[in-house]
């Protein structure tokens, strides 16, 4: 695997033999070259280092890709309830509950995991107004019945191409695999009754930038596929390139990724004139577009985001004047999951017609509280949500919406270490 598992590993050795139990936070879609589950497999080593007798639990993101060896070598997981996540606080808890009920009271979880054909993208998932949270509401109150040690969903992420990804209900009982299987086979049949209405509602590019700037805007152009949260690099230039296609007039505010970029910014010094091509330096199915700026600012792009408890480290960033746009350029991909790139370098949001989003969702009141439209804009990307497109050749076949007249024959898998 490498020098960060080895990392991770060394790290636990000190504490074979003198821990009682251990929580992991992992997120589950993970990436490796030369291995296909890498939590699992750190599951696995961990296992042997910790000992086979105390209780493992660990937390995932609902885009998490639960599998067979991560469940074979723990005791019980934790998923967050809500998309957007706000409840890693919640998740961590859950996971610890679960953990002291099995140090302290002897109970004795059983894991039911019902693994469904289905990548889904879109709207319906937002758990406070979507459809998929119908299903995840009904889990979390789960939680109040004392048989729960556990329940959660995961709708896997179909950016990362493994052979076990997939949505999957995952229900952690004390030692009731009945109400398990019951309360997995409910959740998931209803959410694949819903398959096809869980679809993102993509707008074309080139219509997209036309309507906008017919629009009095505030306008949001919601580019999800160069999301750097969901793994995408950043550095699409698509929007932008159709805008100044379209000779858009409007102003806009565009973040993007580009190094180079910045390097030429910081050697000009502020108030600078340059000459720059921006976009397509990491993910080259963007061409890049030639610009001419003036250097507004630089800084560090070191920033906390507003909700998610994280310290953002984008590099040296600069932000560039060319013309009606202005671009925030930051060195690396950085989560852009809601204003803080922006309120960081100086610039809000509201002050501009067109703003370029790249996350597939932000919390309603950054953004979609205060425009006049969310355009979620088919652009290209590595991170689409036209799920067809992504090129899948290592996950389990078929597979909706990736392949016609997928079937789903419900197979409860059942996991116990006792």
């Amino acid at each position: 695997m490498g020098a960060y598992s080895s990392e991770f590993l060394e790290a636990l050795k000190p504490f074979a033999g003198d821990v009682a139990g251990a929580v992991f936070a992992m997120h589950g879609s993970m990436s490796a070259e030369t291995e296909l589950d890498p939590e699992g497999y750190l599951l696995e080593e961990s296992r042997k280092i910790l000992g086979e007798e105390i209780p493992i639990v660990y937390t995932q993101d609902i885009h998490g890709v639960t599998t067979a060896k991560m469940l074979k070598h723990a005791d019980g997981v934790a998923v967050y309830h809500t998309y957007p996540h706000v409840d890693f606080a919640d998740t961590g808890a859950r996971a610890a509950r679960q953990l002291l009920r099995m140090l302290n009271d002897g109970v004795k979880p059983v894991i039911v995991r019902v693994p469904i054909p289905a990548l889904v993208r879109g709207n319906q998932l937002i758990t406070e107004t979507g459809l998929f949270g119908n299903q995840v509401s009904y889990l979390k109150k789960l939680h109040d019945d004392p048989r729960i040690l556990n329940a959660g969903f995961q709708i896997g992420n179909p950016f990362t191409d493994v052979p076990e990804l997939c949505s999957q209900v995952l229900v952690v009982t004390d030692n009731d695999e009945a109400f398990g299987r019951e309360v997995a086979l409910k959740t998931a049949n209803e959410f694949w009754n819903n398959r096809f209405a869980m679809h993102a509602d993509l707008v074309p590019l080139e219509e997209s930038v036309a309507k906008a700037c017919k629009m009095k805007g505030p306008v949001m152009f919601t580019d999800a596929a160069d999301a750097p949260s969901s793994g995408a690099s950043g550095d699409s230039n698509a929007i932008v390139a159709e805008m100044i296609r379209q000779k858009y007039s409007r102003t806009v505010l565009a973040p993007i990724v580009d190094a180079s970029a910045v390097v030429r910014a910081v050697e000009k010094g502020i108030d600078g004139r340059i000459t720059v091509k921006l976009g397509g330096n990491l993910d080259r199915r963007f061409t890049p577009i030639e610009v001419k700026a003036t250097v507004v600012s630089v800084s560090d792009g070191t920033f906390p985001l507003e909700k998610w408890p994280s310290i953002e480290h984008a590099g040296p960033t600069a932000v560039l004047q060319s013309e009606n746009i202005t671009f925030v350029v930051f060195s690396r991909p950085i989560n852009l999951v809601d204003r803080a790139p922006f309120y960081a370098n100086g610039l809000d949001p509201k002050k501009f017609h067109s703003i370029i989003v790249k996350s597939p969702f932000c919390e309603p009141e950054f953004f979609d509280d205060w425009c006049e439209i969310n355009l979620n804009v088919d652009a290209p990307g590595s991170t689409s949500a036209d799920l067809p497109s992504l090129g899948h050749t290592i996950c389990a076949r078929p597979m909706f919406p990736l392949d016609e007249g997928v079937e789903f024959n419900p197979e409860p898998q059942v996991y116990s270490r006792g």
